[in-house]
């Protein structure tokens, strides 16, 4: 077993803790955390954005999702630490393994908060009759993680007025008129992005978003917000100040809640425990945030902010995969080189602030790991054959981009074009759907998984996701997935990713991402997408035998799409070239 897993079992005995749960999350669920908050990639090694570590006083295993199973076996292999591969067969959830291990009336330890107050009432209703005591205050890395990294303190900034149709009163204002209908007193808001929503500002605290470490308690008559003042420049102070927008100190806010009166309402799998539990005096209300789905609405400023943040990221990733197609067969150019290639280009653009999450830049068999990140260890030398998956985004002043395109660097197997195809079939009929409001993504999923399914193949991750503007690039409250049974019908605003794909094991793999914004259709009553992504797909993959008319219609209209958008945007020869890899096949 690691050494630092040895020395939380010690610590745990000493307290009488017979099992912990340690999660990926910070305070507030963010999906990418601060070092402060990266006890579980400490412990265990593994380093993908999502799992759970578990760990009892006799053995220790981690769960994770698909996206990572390759990652995980990689990076905990020697390490004692068992993985626990999500949704597969035979594989127990957290709880069931933790009602087998435990003896009765023994002790759970975890940091209440760290973990989300519906996951631990699920675990309590999992977990009755053989817990004897959740013990809720039990930070583990205070005991065994030495030269600990402080909690980030990074400056705010406002968000452009040009890019806000509605001020921080007027959102405020509608906050208020939620809490009304549900008759609370209170909202109190842990999601980084909800906060940084309402309030019109940014920050830099969490890698790849730009958001600030907050709590905020929206009352009827007052806005409580929780932080560090030190952030926050004396004109952002007097702006807020004017708004109604009082700042108290960061940890305040659980003494603030014990000191409430009235019904609190309170999303249960955005807040932590540690905030549930302190709204001792007070009626809660357990109830998704009215704000999730406000802030995943985007207005029509918001949204035409994005196709201009989308045309200059378009332009970057076709510079891009010009200089890929030549370059690769005369210079040596590494998975990490051609991420800070893609980079150096994304910075051209007006308004580049960085990166909207940790590139993916997988080649060969590399691909076929769903979130791969290459290190100096597995670096991989690009070849003139195969397939390179590129998943990578950034954020502009004026939006945020994501976007994978799969590459073709040289001769491909039957099998790669085959997958490269079919994945392309499936990314061109979700984006052609027209559907009636109401319909939420798992029912629109089997458009994108169709023509894989037909085949017998299939891929281990949801189809879409919602993306935020400036914010996260992933969001809630809609997404693409059949095995979604608590998604958000779509609406007209709302920016979700289609990014089907395939992955063959030890071999390659294949994605291909857009971002799509959800708009009236012309039939009263439906709605249907409208890319914001425009780069060409790589038509050598193409195997055009294996495309309906359809599907090579819509194909070649987006193709010509593309160089009709990003054209103005390029130099003569650029211009040249992206017209001739989006002739029509």
């Amino acid at each position: 077993m690691k050494a630092e897993i040895e020395k939380l079992i010690s610590c745990m005995k000493s307290k009488g803790i017979f099992a912990c749960v340690i999660p990926t999350d910070d305070f507030h669920g963010s999906e990418y955390v601060s070092d402060f908050f990266k006890l579980r990639e400490y412990l265990s090694g593994f380093t993908g954005s999502a799992g759970t570590l578990v760990v009892t006083v006799y053995e220790a295993a981690l769960w994770t999702d698909g996206r990572y199973f390759l990652q995980a076996e990689r990076e905990l292999c020697g390490s004692g630490i068992a993985l626990m591969k999500m949704g597969m067969t035979g594989v127990p959830t957290v709880g069931n393994f933790l009602r087998e291990k435990m003896p009765k009336n023994s002790r759970l330890g975890f940091d209440g908060r760290v973990v989300s107050y519906g996951f631990v009432k699920r675990l309590r209703e999992k977990l009755e009759g053989v817990c004897g005591e959740f013990v809720f205050d039990f930070d583990a890395g205070m005991f065994v993680w030495e030269n600990r990294p402080s909690l980030p303190k990074n400056p705010v900034f406002e968000l452009s007025g040009t890019y806000c149709k509605k001020s921080r009163s007027e959102k405020i204002s509608e906050i208020r008129d939620r809490i009304a209908a549900e008759n609370a007193d209170y909202l109190a808001v842990s999601a980084l992005d909800e906060i940084a929503w309402t309030l019109n500002l940014r920050g830099g605290d969490i890698d790849f978003c730009p958001l600030f470490l907050a709590y905020m308690i929206v009352s009827r008559n007052e806005v409580f917000l929780f932080a560090d003042s030190g952030i926050f420049s004396e004109e952002i102070k007097k702006n807020l100040f004017e708004d109604g927008v009082e700042i108290l100190p960061y940890n305040d806010v659980y003494n603030v809640l014990k000191g409430l009166c009235g019904t609190v309402w309170a999303d249960p799998d955005a807040v932590n425990y540690a905030i549930c539990s302190s709204i001792e005096n007070c009626k809660k209300i357990e109830k998704r945030s009215p704000v999730c789905l406000m802030k995943a609405v985007k207005d029509p400023v918001e949204a035409a902010a994005e196709k201009n943040a989308h045309l200059k990221d378009g332009a970057a990733v076709v510079r891009f995969m010009k200089w890929l197609k030549t370059a690769v067969l005369h210079e040596k150019i590494t998975e990490i080189s051609a991420a800070e290639k893609l980079e150096e280009f994304r910075r051209m653009g007006e308004g580049y602030l960085g990166q909207s999450f940790a590139p993916i830049t997988a080649y060969s068999k590399h691909g076929a790991i769903v979130h791969y990140s290459a290190d100096e260890s597995t670096n991989a030398v690009l070849e003139p054959h195969g397939l390179l998956l590129s998943d990578t985004g950034g954020h502009y002043s004026d939006g945020t981009t994501d976007v994978t395109r799969t590459f073709v660097l040289g001769d491909l197997l039957d099998e790669e074009k085959r997958a490269f195809t079919l994945v392309l079939a499936g990314h061109l009929n979700l984006l052609d759907a027209e559907f009636p409001k109401g319909v939420c993504g798992r029912t629109l999923d089997y458009a994108a998984r169709e023509p894989l399914w037909r085949y017998g193949l299939d891929f281990n991750h949801g189809t879409g996701h919602g993306v935020g503007f400036l914010m996260n690039v992933h969001e809630g409250p809609q997404r693409i997935s059949y095995r979604a049974a608590d998604d958000a019908a779509f609406q007209e605003g709302m920016i979700t990713s289609d990014e089907p794909g395939y992955y063959e094991a030890g071999k390659f793999g294949v994605r291909h991402e857009s971002l799509l914004l959800c708009i009236r259709s012309k039939h009263e009553g439906f709605l249907r997408f409208e890319p914001l992504t425009y780069v060409p797909f790589d038509r050598e993959g193409v195997d055009k035998s294996l495309l309906t008319e359809r599907q090579i219609k819509l194909f070649n209209e987006y193709q010509r799409a593309v160089f009709e958008k990003i054209s103005p945007l390029l130099n003569e020869e650029e211009k040249d070239w992206l017209f001739e890899v989006t002739r029509a096949i």
